[in-house]
């Protein structure tokens, strides 16, 4: 472990397999913020989401399943917000 800004302990592993993850972690993360079709179904039915992109084949680990699941659920619409709409894949169902 590694101690980072703000008291913050960071995780070094070399392999690839925490790499690949994070990868992962980062890709869910972003597709969450961006595609506003996944994010409702993940806000009605978060586990099943989540467990859908592993199906998928998405290395997402047990314990970044439970971080994303266990973090605030009005931080996806929030941030989803401010993001500019030319990176934002809108759904066109309605509602």
């Amino acid at each position: 472990m590694i101690e980072g800004g703000c008291g913050i302990s960071l995780a070094i592993d070399n392999g690839d397999t925490f790499l690949m993850s994070q990868k992962t972690a980062q890709l869910v993360i972003g597709r969450l913020l961006t595609d506003e079709e996944l994010r409702a179904q993940f806000l009605g039915r978060p586990f099943e989401t989540l467990a859908a992109f592993r199906d998928l084949g998405f290395d997402l680990t047990e314990r970044e399943i439970d971080a994303i699941l266990q973090t605030d659920k009005s931080l996806w619409t929030d941030a989803a917000d401010r993001i500019d709409p030319r990176l934002q894949r809108c759904s066109f169902r309605s509602k």
